[in-house]
């Protein structure tokens, strides 16, 4: 069973499949800063607001009489689902560009030799008939 279990861990496919994971995991992080740190501001800008704080109250803080608060404001961010969205569509577009370049580095396929020329059906047959009559 050991045995087993070594193969099936060894195998190319599995050793693939986890660095492709970890190198996911890692380009995550990067993304994850990019758009943190470069694209959040930017759009920041333009909406005059910091990105990541853009969210809308939903229900106020409870305050009692001696100024404690007992029931915490409720908020929709908005702002760091937009990120996120942001985040996805950049690692999809990235893995896109790659399986296209991947795709196109992969030998073209070569179309299979045409069936060598020879006699059509209607001669073949004529050949033998002539033969049956001798």
């Amino acid at each position: 069973m050991l045995k087993e279990f070594k193969e099936f861990a060894i195998k190319g496919n599995l050793v693939d499949i986890a660095i492709g994971f970890v190198m996911g995991a890692a380009f995550k992080q990067v993304v994850t800063s990019f758009t943190g740190g470069i694209v959040s501001p930017l759009i920041g800008l333009i909406f005059k607001a910091d990105f990541k704080d853009l969210k809308l109250e939903l229900k106020e803080a409870v305050v009692d009489a001696t100024g404690q608060v007992t029931t915490d404001a409720v908020f929709l961010e908005y702002g760091t689902f937009l990120t996120h969205v942001i985040d996805f569509l950049i690692v999809a577009f990235v893995m896109f560009m790659v399986v296209k370049g991947v795709n196109k580095m992969k030998k073209k396929e070569e179309p299979a030799p045409e069936a060598p020329k020879g006699p059509s059906q209607e001669e073949l047959l004529a050949e033998i008939r002539d033969l049956l009559k001798k």
